[in-house]
């Protein structure tokens, strides 16, 4: 269930929605890291979460900073720390722009 805030900016813009979820092409870096040739910007979030999760890639003093690892730093620009917040901005530059 998506928080009414969210649900109601998706229901005013779909097209926030769809860039979300359709299914796109990725550049190789990522194609690499994911496996996959074609995923959802959603669905790619999830999989580079699950991959943090699994390596227990998170500090822990803060759990909001990311402890890249070789294979993480190919996908966020070459970051050895990567803060929880900037994580969905740093994926999103991987995709193509959104047509206005």
């Amino acid at each position: 269930m998506l928080p009414p805030r969210i649900k109601k900016s998706f229901i005013e813009n779909p097209k926030k929605l769809a860039n979300l979820i359709d299914l796109v092409n990725l550049p190789s870096t990522l194609r690499d890291f994911v496996g996959q040739s074609q995923i959802s910007r959603l669905g790619c979030f999830m999989r580079v979460w699950s991959y943090i999760k699994t390596n227990n890639l998170q500090d822990p003093q803060n759990k909001n900073i990311v402890n890249c690892d070789d294979k993480l730093k190919s996908i966020l620009l070459g970051k050895s720390k990567v803060d929880l917040a900037e994580l969905p901005a740093l994926i999103k530059l991987h995709f193509p722009k959104e047509p206005k």
